[in-house]
């Protein structure tokens, strides 16, 4: 069978690095829900915007931890005898930031939530090619936002970095396109990053090749101005 490999109209991208000490513009989400979000889903909320405005489109939402920090800090209080806020749980789950976004652009378009471990981004863009595959006419918003995971649970292989990749598919004039590969690990392959989303973020900035391997795969992005 051969390798899997697909092509991804960009129409726009955005990233928000989790480095920055600033803090995310996200002045479209009213204050009293804006204040009550974690830094996870405020970051994914501003590439998120910044990529789609008020455009109408289907969201694929991939995070590998997602709010995993809040549910930890859920535990400790239940661990505690202390009681629960509701709001806090209702926000823990893992695609609460395609909620909160739906609701405050009036967008009742699908949304997708997905995890694959050190894989996620990587399926992440495999399932949005899939879908806007499916329906060309109808965009797809790809977000993806992580951070590590509590200390409390040890150390984690091939952990995130953090941060934050917002990529449009379709609605608009494409800028240029993704190429995709997964195929076997390979012993030298084009430049190598640390997490799939340094790989990815790395071809978008600079339109050269970079990759990403794991235990016995190896992800690649290439960036082409025209389809291929």
């Amino acid at each position: 069978m051969p390798d899997p490999h697909w092509t991804i109209p960009v129409a726009r991208w955005s990233s928000w690095p989790a480095a920055t000490s600033a803090a995310p513009d996200i002045g479209f989400i009213e204050p009293i829900v804006r204040r009550r979000l974690s830094t996870l889903s405020r970051v994914a909320l501003k590439v998120a915007h910044d990529c789609v405005g008020m455009t109408e489109a289907r969201v694929v939402f991939a995070s590998r931890h997602g709010e995993l920090r809040r549910t930890t800090d859920i535990l400790r209080a239940l661990s505690a005898g202390e009681p629960v806020s509701p709001t806090a749980f209702s926000l823990s789950v893992l695609n609460a930031m395609t909620g909160v976004f739906g609701i405050a652009r009036g967008d009742r378009s699908a949304a997708s939530a997905i995890s694959a471990g050190p894989e996620t981004l990587g399926y992440a863009l495999l399932e949005a090619y899939a879908q806007h595959a499916t329906q060309p006419a109808s965009p797809v918003l790809l977000v993806y936002a992580d951070e590590p995971a509590d200390p409390a649970y040890g150390t984690i292989e091939d952990e995130v970095q953090g941060g934050a990749i917002a990529i449009l598919l379709g609605g608009e004039a494409v800028q240029g396109h993704l190429v995709c590969t997964r195929s076997a690990a390979a012993e030298k392959p084009a430049t190598r990053f640390a997490t799939q989303s340094q790989a990815l973020l790395h071809c978008l900035e600079t339109g050269e090749p970079a990759a990403w391997q794991g235990a016995g795969v190896l992800w690649q992005w290439g960036w082409h101005d025209r389809a291929v």
